[in-house]
C-alpha cells in the first residue's frame, strides 16, 4: 500500500523518532511510504542513511498538496493540511485514516484502541478516522520493534563500541543520560561522584548536556563525564546496549531501552497539569519493579519529595530482563497499523 505519515515536531526528539522508525518499518514490509515532517533537517543526522521504501516530504505552508495514498496517518493529533484533507474526501476510495496516539500504560487506552470517529464538519466530513494507540498489553497496538533487532543485538560487540569513547576500565560502571532537567540531577551527579565505584557517565547532545552543565557538579571523585555527540538511531541502541544502566526519557528512548534488557530509569515528559504522574504510576505498575527502584523512579521524576536511592545495577537487572520479553511478546505496532488499515480499506 502507498502511505503517507504526518509528523510535526514540538520540541523535541520524540516525534520524529517515532515516526522514522514506523516509516522505515512500514517501508521494511513492502509498502511505499511518504513521510511528511515539518523539520526534515532532525533526520539528517537521526537517520542519514535512509530506509528502503520511505520519502521525505518537507511539511510547509506551501507545500504542493497530491492526491492522498491508500493510507493516512495521523501521528499525536497533528492535523493534516486541509487540502490534502479535501483530496482524501474527494478520492473513490477514500484512504484509510489512522490517528497514532501517544505510549502509555493506562487502562484508558485498551478502551480507545480501534474506536472509529467520525468527521462531522470540515473538508473531511463523511470521512471515518480510528485511533491506534500503542501499549503494553495485547489489546493495544503494542510497541514499535524491528524484526532484525534480536540478532543485531546478538552481534553487537560492547568493548569496541565503548572503546572508540576512550572507556578501557573494567572496573567502572557504565551510565548512559538523556533527559529534560530532572531537579534530582545535580544530587545524582553528587552519588556518582562520591560512589565506591569508578563510573562513567555518557552524556547525550542537547538538554541533557546542556542540564548537566547547568547542574554544578564538576568531575571528579569517582564520576568521569564524557559529552556525546548526536548519535543516530542505530547508534543510540549501541548507546543503550553497552551500558549497566540507562536514562532515558518521553516515547522513542523509553521503547529502546526496554528492548535492550539492561536497567532504565524513565523521565515523562513533564506536563504542568501533572498528567505526567498518572502516566508513570501506570507504567510502574506494569513493570513491577522492586520497591527500591520504584522509589529511584518516583523521585527522578519528582513525584516523591525523597532523596534519590543508591543506584544497585544488580538487583535491578532481573527486571530489565523480565521487561524485555514482555516487551517483545506484544503486538508489533507497524504490522496493527497495517492490520487496521486492510481492514478499514475493506
Amino acid at each position: 500500500m502507498r502511505w503517507d505519515l504526518f509528523c510535526q515536531v514540538i520540541d523535541n526528539h520524540g516525534d520524529a523518532g517515532v515516526c522514522w522508525r514506523l516509516a522505515a518499518a512500514l517501508g521494511a514490509r513492502g509498502h511505499a511510504v511518504r513521510l511528511w515532517i515539518d523539520d526534515p533537517a532532525m533526520l539528517r543526522w537521526m537517520a542519514p542513511a535512509g530506509a528502503p521504501g520511505v520519502e521525505v516530504v518537507h511539511w510547509h505552508a506551501r507545500a504542493p498538496v497530491p492526491g492522498p495514498g491508500d493510507v493516512v496517518v495521523e501521528c499525536f493529533g497533528c492535523d493534516p493540511p486541509l487540502a490534502f484533507v479535501a483530496r482524501m474526501a474527494a478520492a473513490d476510495p477514500a484512504p484509510a485514516w489512522l490517528n497514532l496516539e501517544y505510549l502509555s500504560a493506562e487502562g484508558y487506552v485498551e478502551r480507545s484502541h480501534g474506536l472509529p470517529s467520525p468527521v462531522m464538519q470540515g473538508p473531511g466530513k463523511g470521512l471515518v478516522k480510528r485511533f491506534v494507540y500503542p501499549g503494553f498489553t495485547p489489546r493495544t497496538g503494542g510497541l514499535l520493534r524491528e524484526a532484525e533487532l534480536p540478532a543485531r543485538r546478538a552481534g553487537f560487540q560492547r568493548g569496541a563500541w565503548l572503546h572508540q569513547w576512550g572507556i578501557e576500565d573494567p572496573q567502572a560502571q557504565v551510565l548512559s543520560l538523556f533527559c529534560y532537567e530532572p531537579a534530582a540531577l545535580p544530587e545524582l551527579l553528587g552519588q556518582l561522584r562520591s560512589g565506591s565505584r569508578p563510573t562513567e557517565l555518557l552524556v547525550t547532545a542537547g538538554r541533557a548536556a546542556a542540564a548537566v552543565r547547568a547542574a554544578g557538579v564538576a568531575p571528579g571523585g569517582n564520576l568521569r563525564l564524557r559529552f556525546l555527540p548526536l548519535l543516530d538511531q542505530r547508534d543510540y541502541d549501541h548507546l543503550l546496549w553497552s551500558c549497566d544502566l540507562n536514562f532515558v526519557r518521553g516515547e522513542d528512548s523509553f521503547v529502546r531501552a526496554l528492548l535492550a534488557g539492561v536497567p532504565s530509569v524513565w523521565q515523562a515528559y513533564p506536563q504542568q497539569d501533572g498528567a505526567h504522574h498518572a502516566k508513570l504510576q501506570a507504567f510502574l505498575h506494569w513493570l513491577q519493579p522492586p520497591q527500591q527502584l520504584r522509589d529511584f523512579f518516583l523521585a527522578w521524576n519528582g513525584i516523591a519529595g525523597t532523596p534519590l536511592p543508591a543506584i544497585d545495577v544488580a538487583a535491578w537487572s532481573e527486571t530489565a530482563r523480565r521487561a524485555r520479553e514482555r516487551a517483545g511478546a506484544l503486538p508489533e505496532l507497524s504490522a496493527e497499523l497495517e492490520r487496521f488499515a486492510r481492514g478499514a480499506l475493506e
